[in-house]
Parts: structure tokens; sequence; C-alpha cells
């Protein structure tokens, strides 16, 4: 079950993409409590945050604006460190290797805080994401920490129909580990575990959390279904969704269960 906070984020999400052409909501849904586990408890004014899966970047931007910034509401998010954006990401495979390079930077530089990216399992396709684990591996960077959306769907279907990532859903955090990654496996929704996952003491290694998701998350016709990865959200769509997040400004459309 949700909480009225993630319920509400779900509603802001949706009222902000549909008046700003948003449509990736499967994902947007899948991350919102990591989402909020970071920006409501974890990230401090020496930490940075990287929105890799840019594609559901309409509940990121959500949270942003609580914290009284003003990203651009585009549909990928564009670098602007002033509002709290800090790398242009969309393209799968940026996030990470800009995330170990400041990473990296802070460490030299001793600065303090922690770099936080948020990845899709789709991404972690890429070759760009291997290397980074390499170097960040390699040279010990305890001050990065990844957190890979694994809900098990990408934009052309199922992850593990598409390219699977190793003989079954541990075998990235195997690999991780034999790279000198920390690694953790925990439910992706559940934000007490979150909170205290990503606080973790790294101690000379970078950390790969894999945060267990269902697409979708919170909806029950965009549950777990490759085909709302992205998709626009109509009318009589929007009035289930907001009504099954709570919401009683939009009343249900007539007939709803034949269309859905």
């Amino acid at each position: 079950m949700l909480n009225e906070r993630s319920k509400q984020i779900r509603r802001d999400t949706i009222k902000l993409s549909k008046a700003n052409g948003g449509y990736h909501f499967g994902g947007s849904f899948s991350c919102v409590e990591i989402l909020i586990a970071l920006y409501d408890e974890v990230l401090d004014q020496f930490d940075k945050f990287i929105m890799s899966k840019g594609h559901a970047c309409y509940p990121y931007y959500v949270l942003l604006r609580e914290h009284g910034l003003n990203p651009k509401l585009e549909g990928h998010p564009k670098r602007d460190p002033h509002n709290g954006v800090q790398c242009t990401t969309g393209s799968m495979g940026h996030g990470l290797p800009t995330a170990v390079g400041i990473a990296m930077a802070k460490k030299i530089k001793g600065e303090k805080g922690k770099v936080y990216v948020l990845m899709g399992d789709g991404e972690c396709q890429e070759g760009t994401t291997w290397e980074s684990m390499l170097i960040a591996g390699r040279h010990k960077l305890d001050n990065l920490v990844v957190i890979v959306d694994w809900n098990k769907i990408q934009g052309s279907g199922r992850t593990n129909d598409v390219l699977p990532l190793g003989l079954n859903d541990d075998s990235i955090t195997e690999i991780a580990r034999h790279l000198n990654w920390r690694t953790s496996n925990i439910d992706g929704h559940n934000i007490d575990d979150l909170r205290a996952t990503t606080s973790a003491d790294l101690k000379g290694h970078p950390y790969m959390i894999i945060a267990n998701t269902i697409k979708g998350k919170g909806v029950s016709f965009m549950e777990d279904k490759p085909e709302w990865h992205a998709k626009w959200l109509d009318d009589k769509h929007e009035a289930i969704a907001m009504r099954e997040l709570g919401s009683n400004n939009i009343n249900e459309a007539e007939g709803w269960q034949g269309f859905a």
C-alpha cells in the first residue's frame, strides 16, 4: 500500500506531466519512493544527485519545485545546477559516467558529500555503465551511490527479453562485488529501507543498490505493463489514475472498466 506522500507525488506528477507534454508514466511511478527517500530524508547540502533515467523526470521536477527550485520542464532534464539538475540526461548511459567524474573530483579536492545517481535497469546494458563500474571500483569511490530502478521493463519490452543482464537478477550485483563494489538488494517502494540503505557508510567501496520496483506502481492499469513505459495519459485514464491515487477532485469516468 502506498502512503499519502507517495500518492501525492504521483498525483502531482500526473498534473505537471499532462500540463507540459510528459508521458513516461511507467518509469516515473516505479521510482517515486526512491526520489522521496532521497529528497525528503537523505540528500544534504554537500550531496549531488543525477537523474540518469532522464525520461522519468516529472516526479524529479515535482520534488525540485517543492524545494523552491525552478527546473525547465522538458521531456528530459537539461543541466542547470542552480535549479538542482547536475547533468543533461535521457540518452541512456550518460548519468553514471558523469557521476563517477564528479565523485572522483570531490575525492581529489577533499570535498564533503556523496554523489547519488538513479539509473534504469535497461540502462545497465550500456557499455558506458560497465566502464564506469570498473573505474569506480578501481578508484574506491566510496562517495558514489548508484540506485538501479529494477522494474524489469525498458522502452523496447521486458529487459530479460531485450538483453538479459546475466543469468538471474543477482548477476549484476555479483559482478559489481567482484569489481570492489558494495551491493544491496531491497524493496524499491519501501521508503524506510531506501533511507537506511542509501545512508550507509561505504568505507572504500562504491555502492550499488538494486531497488526492486514495479513499473507504473500505484495505478492498476499501468502496473507491470510494458506499453506504459511511454504512453500519453488520456482524460479517461487520468480520471481512473487520480481516483486510485486518492484524489477527490476528478470525477470517475463513466464506463471506465471497459476502456481500461
